[in-house]
């Protein structure tokens, strides 16, 4: 039986310590519009995209160069039925060494071909994970979604 979770995997020339270092700093290569800590167990951070998503965040697992997890403690999307379906779900880094080369492993367990969000939600992970996170490990410059305007009601 096969895991419905999103996944993709990446693999890098720089070392665990090198992807570990850049998977928590989340600015540098998912959104500038980060609020709050990223890199402290229990650290809670908030992340936008315009009016569209906002998410709450908990750094629940950091494990030094192995291991990182996130629970999504709240989220809210202008584009879904239900407008909190990331809600519980965890979003999981797995690094390991494999022969000269890093693996990082991304899981975003609870986001599943069902959900309504799925498809624009794993395109939009595959960028951001496949695209910002593997060149700022890989460069130590990355490319995030730049911070967006909010809009004062």
């Amino acid at each position: 039986m096969s895991n419905p979770d999103f996944t993709t995997t990446i693999l890098v020339d720089q070392s665990p310590e090198v992807a570990y270092a850049a998977i928590n700093n989340v600015r540098g290569w998912w959104s500038q519009d980060i609020e709050g800590s990223t890199d402290t167990l229990g650290g809670v951070f908030t992340h936008r995209y315009g009016d569209m998503h906002r998410c709450k965040i908990e750094v629940v697992e950091l494990v030094p160069n192995g291991r990182v997890v996130w629970l999504v403690l709240d989220n809210y999307f202008d584009f879904t039925k239900d407008k909190t379906e990331w809600k519980g779900t965890r979003i999981v880094f797995d690094i390991a060494r494999k022969g000269a080369r890093t693996e990082v492993r991304f899981t975003h367990e609870g986001l599943v071909p069902d959900y309504e969000c799925f498809n624009v939600c794993s395109n939009g992970w595959r960028s951001s994970v496949n695209g910002g996170l593997r060149q700022l490990i890989a460069a130590g410059k990355g490319s995030s979604d730049r911070k967006e305007a909010r809009k004062v009601s």
